[in-house]
C-alpha cells in the first residue's frame, strides 16, 4: 500500500518548475502546485514522485547497481553504521516534529532507519529505480512518514529553510543547495568512506592498494560540530552476496576483467567498514 506524504513533509515542497508551494490532490494520486499553470506529479505505481524538470533522463545509479545496493544492505551488515549515523543525527536534532531531507538517498537503507526514529523524511535520489525501492520498502514497513521523489541534490524539491536535518550518505555534497533548504541552525550529516573502508574487498581484487583519500566537497561554509569515525569488520559469505558488494560500490566500473575473476574464486571475504560521520551546522 503507498503511503502519503504526511502534512510535515507537504508544507515544505516545491514545485521544480516554477518554485511554488505544492499540495496533494484530492484523491490522492498526484501532487500540484499553486503557481499560474497548476504543474501536476503523478505518483507513479511504486508510491515515488519523479520531480524533476522537464525533458530529464533518467540518472543516477543504474537499475543494476541499484539492486545489488538493495539486496547487500537487506543483510543489515552495515547496521551499525546506519545506527552510528542515526545516532549523531538524534543528538542534536530531535525527531518528533523534525524535517529531515535525505539527498542521494538510495534505496533507501539509511531513510528508513532514520524514519523509524521518528522523523518525517524526504529522500530524494536521481535514480528512479532507487527512489521506486525506498518507496516500496517505506511502505512494505509500514512508516507513515516517509516521501520518496526523482530530483538532483543540486535541486531538491523543497522550500527555503524547510529542513531540520539534511542527510548526505555516500553521495555528492551539495552544501550550496543545502544551505538553502535548511533553516538557520540545522543540521547537515555527511557520512562518506574512511581512510580503510572496504580494504579487504580491494586486497582481493588488487595486487596493490593504497588508504582511500579523504572528500574533496566538504563544507566549507557551516561550522563543524562533531566528527565521528565508525569501524567495524564484516564476513560476506557467498558468490551471490560477495558480487552485490561489489557491484554497489566505485571499483566494479573500473576494475579490469581480469581482477574481477579474483573475486569469483572466493567464497568468503572479510573487510573492515571504515565511515566516518561529520556534523554541520547553519549558521
Amino acid at each position: 500500500m503507498r503511503i502519503l506524504p504526511d502534512q510535515t513533509i507537504l508544507e515544505a515542497l516545491q514545485c521544480p518548475i516554477c518554485k511554488s508551494k505544492m499540495e496533494l490532490s484530492p484523491n490522492g494520486a498526484s501532487l500540484f502546485c499553486f503557481g499560474g499553470r497548476k504543474h501536476c506529479y503523478d505518483f507513479s505505481s511504486g508510491g515515488y514522485v519523479n520531480l524533476m524538470p522537464p525533458g530529464h533522463t533518467d540518472g543516477g545509479d543504474a537499475k543494476q547497481a541499484v539492486r545489488a545496493r538493495r539486496d547487500f544492505l537487506n543483510l543489515d551488515l552495515y547496521r551499525p553504521a546506519a545506527e552510528a549515523l542515526c545516532d549523531a543525527v538524534c543528538r542534536f536534532v530531535e525527531p518528533k516534529g523534525s524535517r529531515l531531507i535525505d539527498a542521494g538517498c538510495g534505496e533507501g537503507y539509511y531513510t528508513v532507519k532514520l524514519a523509524e526514529n521518528g522523523y518525517s523524511v524526504a529522500g530524494v535520489d536521481l535514480s528512479r529505480a532507487a527512489a521506486d525501492l525506498a518507496a516500496r520498502k517505506a511502505a512494505r514497513e509500514g512508516l507513515p512518514y516517509a516521501f520518496f521523489s526523482v530530483s538532483s541534490v543540486f535541486a531538491l524539491p523543497f522550500l527555503d529553510q524547510s529542513a531540520d536535518v539534511v542527510v548526505n550518505v555516500f553521495a555528492p555534497c551539495a552544501e550550496g543547495e543545502f544551505s538553502r533548504v535548511l533553516r538557520s541552525g540545522g543540521i547537515l550529516a555527511v557520512m562518506y568512506a574512511g581512510p580503510t573502508h572496504l580494504m579487504g574487498l580491494k586486497q582481493a581484487l588488487y595486487a596493490q592498494t593504497k588508504e582511500n583519500d579523504g572528500r574533496a566537497d566538504l563544507p566549507t561554509g557551516m561550522k563543524q560540530l562533531e566528527e565521528t569515525r565508525i569501524c567495524f569488520d564484516i564476513t560476506v559469505s557467498g558468490q551471490e552476496n560477495l558480487q552485490n558488494l561489489f557491484a554497489m560500490t566505485p571499483y566494479y566500473w573500473k576494475t579490469s576483467p581480469a581482477d574481477g575473476e579474483k573475486l569469483k574464486q572466493l567464497d568468503t571475504l572479510n573487510t573492515p567498514i571504515d565511515m566516518i560521520v561529520a556534523i554541520y551546522q547553519k549558521q
